[in-house]
């Protein structure tokens, strides 16, 4: 981190001594070389319940020597040098073997670098979040620890991630029929069985009794696919575009239309082609991972990136989509 963006002294602060007599199981560490931002992190942290472990600076995080891991660490990097990113790195593998969730807020410039460090963590990524998502990223890191409960999460937020969870689990639903819809007998978007989905003719036999491979129908031509992405684009020319979002759907649109013509998609440029805030984005794309309809593609030439692409279940529901409304005749954007 370079020392002309920021006007700060290393700082390492010990545990809360308040929550230490409370007897909170759980602690959080936060490394914020703003200190604003580290204020604002701790007391985000102490409003969720959390313990504090150590609170200090990045520099903290670059030494060789390992600094103890809270069950939650909460960081904030919003620019991404080369010693910032191999830092990520170790703190990545470091929380994958420790079981420690990882909630990183960061900057779009940031953005592609920082995601590409985080590959094994369970971690959740935030960009220029405001306070109100980052109570909704410890909520969920709450959640998924037995016994624990976020204190101070509002019911609206609270039933933002149900919905979150909820919207994606029926769009993957809505897929599996679409694949499902295209095959002779059974089987679905996300279950390619062999003989039977995969394999055409009776008992997924041809005449001679070979196994014979169904034909698969294309990946649309990529021009319909961007010009339905520009439709619906215009509509926020005219409405408030908060009125249309859909960002699951965007998603999918500029994937398919990215690997039609054989490119690859940053996170960063998949942000924007979900129409939503970043961390928005962010949160839609890890669900559509766990999902199944997306996986995360590293790399080959440079380890600290990684992009963004179909599953091969989700490709092949798009093309039976688009094949089906070639079919009807119908348009949709």
């Amino acid at each position: 981190m370079a020392q002309a963006d920021f006007d700060y002294q290393p700082v390492s602060i010990t545990p809360d001594a308040a929550n230490d007599a409370a007897g909170v199981a759980l602690a959080v560490s936060v490394y914020a070389d703003r200190p604003h931002m580290r204020d604002t992190m701790r007391d985000d942290a102490r409003a969720a319940g959390f313990r504090l472990g150590q609170v200090g600076t990045l520099d903290l995080l670059l030494g060789e020597a390992a600094v103890p891991l809270g069950d939650v660490i909460l960081l904030d990097c919003p620019a991404a040098s080369a010693q910032v990113l191999a830092a990520l790195s170790r703190l990545d593998r470091r929380a994958t073997h420790s079981g420690a969730q990882l909630i990183v807020s960061t900057s779009v410039e940031a953005l592609d670098g920082v995601f590409g460090c985080l590959e094994t963590s369970d971690m959740q990524l935030l960009v220029d979040p405001t306070r109100g998502e980052r109570v909704i990223a410890l909520g969920r890191a709450l959640a998924k620890m037995p016994g624990m409960r976020l204190r101070e999460i509002n019911d609206d937020d609270r039933l933002t991630l149900i919905r979150l969870t909820e919207q994606v689990g029926q769009i993957a639903e809505r897929l599996e029929r679409m694949g499902a819809a295209g095959q002779s007998r059974g089987g679905g978007a996300f279950r390619f069985e062999s003989p039977d989905p995969e394999f055409k003719g009776q008992n997924g036999e041809d005449s001679s009794g070979r196994l014979v491979r169904a034909k698969r129908p294309p990946l649309p031509d990529p021009r319909l696919v961007r010009r339905i992405i520009r439709q619906r684009q215009m509509r926020g020319r005219y409405f408030d575009a908060a009125l249309f979002a859909d960002p699951a759907w965007d998603i999918l649109l500029d994937l398919t239309a990215a690997r039609a013509e054989h490119i690859r998609v940053s996170v960063t440029s998949l942000c924007i082609a979900a129409a939503v805030p970043p961390t928005t984005a962010l949160r839609w794309i890890g669900q559509m991972i766990e999902a199944g309809l997306l996986e995360r593609v590293e790399d080959e030439s440079d380890k600290r990136r990684a992009f963004i692409a179909l599953s091969d279940s989700a490709a092949d529901a798009m093309a039976r989509y688009f094949a089906e409304l070639a079919n009807d005749g119908t348009a949709s954007v």
